[in-house]
């Protein structure tokens, strides 16, 4: 029997040369497996005819136009994570949740996006390796959300469409990157779920997504409350990022809602500029020991119908739970709380997500990324149009 993947160099090939990655190839190479099953492309049919209960047939095809083909899934138009009990986890594409990789949003519901950018970070680099590092440990995550009933896998199209390029010697330049590039997303009317990065690329994110559907509610989970106006005579790095949407009219600001804030300041009262603008600011400790339940259904009021997005600094959480980040704080929130609140966003009009500021290196565990790829995961089954089980 033959390997599971195509020799690595001619993988590779065929990779970078995507017009000889053709549909002729994969047809003598692969049958799709039964419709409850998904395999990477690139298996070997005699390797799927020995899996159990395997029946030949149905339909082959291709992203038009993309180099990375769609796994197969014979009686469904979705794509779905593969079963690690049919396909081991560290095997293939390191992909989220080795999702399908493709390089355009059409066609898209959903899509998540890495920026790998750190340059805007204060304290601890680190987070231009949060995406890898969050892909990696999505291979943990499954399909279905038991606890909600959320099946996203059998309600959107959803796949991994690759990192935004950046500009690591350019600040701004790297922000006017990320601003062209969701300005195709969100054109293609598909939601991106982005890996971060340090919280500056929220600020260009927001640019085009107010482009499109104007000024939008925030969900905003953190230790910090991002609205610095200028560090070192800078405007733009990762705690001025909502002081710039301000700026700039991008936040319906009657509806945005900081949680988890803490930490101590520089000055005596560091959340004026937020309630002066209409912000409701949730202080870590008001949080604590209690569920945050009642807090959404209060937020879920609060957002209304208008579309808000949400953006999760993973610092928002205790470091006890997210070491791996840049700028942590002690006595935040917990894993539990972080659930209920996305959770508590079902419902709403959401138009984007991001979770920022994971800096794998310091966290030697990958928990911090784990924790990450789930709360995605969670955003994922909040968006509209999910559907429950």
């Amino acid at each position: 029997m033959e390997p599971l993947f195509v020799h690595g160099s001619q993988l590779l090939r065929r990779m970078l040369c995507p017009r000889r990655f053709s549909a002729t190839f994969l047809a003598a190479k692969l049958q799709p497996p039964r419709a409850s099953l998904c395999v990477w492309v690139t298996a070997h049919p005699a390797a799927a005819g020995s899996l159990p209960g395997f029946q030949r047939g149905g339909s082959e095809s291709l992203l038009a136009g993309h180099s990375a083909p769609r796994r197969f899934l014979a009686g469904s138009s979705f794509n779905l994570p593969p079963s690690a009990q049919l396909v081991a986890r560290p095997v293939g594409v390191c992909s989220m949740m080795k999702l399908p990789v493709q390089t355009s949003p059409e066609g898209l519901d959903a899509a998540f996006v890495g920026v790998p950018l750190d340059t805007g970070t204060s304290n601890r680099p680190g987070a231009r390796f949060g995406p890898r590092q969050i892909r990696a440990e999505s291979c943990m995550v499954r399909t279905y959300n038991p606890s909600t009933g959320a099946a996203p896998f059998h309600s959107l199209m959803v796949a991994d469409i690759g990192d935004v390029n950046v500009n690591l010697y350019n600040l701004q330049d790297s922000c006017r990157q990320i601003r062209e590039a969701y300005q195709k997303i969100v054109a293609a009317g598909c939601i991106p779920l982005t890996l971060g990065g340090d919280h500056t690329i929220t600020y260009p994110i927001l640019q085009a997504v107010a482009e499109k559907h104007g000024p939008v509610g925030l969900v905003h989970v953190d230790a910090h409350t991002d609205t610095g106006d200028t560090a070192l005579g800078e405007k733009i790095y990762h705690g001025t990022p909502f002081r710039r949407c301000v700026d700039e009219g991008l936040l319906d600001c009657k509806r945005v809602v900081q949680i988890g804030i803490r930490g101590s300041s520089y000055t005596p009262d560091p959340y004026k500029y937020c309630r002066d603008q209409g912000f409701r600011v949730i202080l870590a400790e008001d949080c604590w020991l209690k569920s945050l339940v009642p807090l959404m259904a209060e937020v879920r009021k609060q957002m209304g119908a208008k579309p808000i997005y949400i953006s999760f600094d993973i610092d928002g959480l205790d470091p006890a739970y997210a070491p791996g980040t840049g700028t942590p704080e002690i006595a935040g929130l917990t894993p539990a709380q972080a659930l209920e609140i996305i959770r508590g966003c079902k419902g709403l009009n959401i138009v984007g997500c991001d979770l920022v500021e994971v800096a794998p290196i310091y966290d030697a565990s990958g928990n911090t990324a784990l924790m990450g790829a789930n709360l995605l995961f969670e955003m994922l089954c909040a968006l509209p149009r999910v559907k429950t089980i």
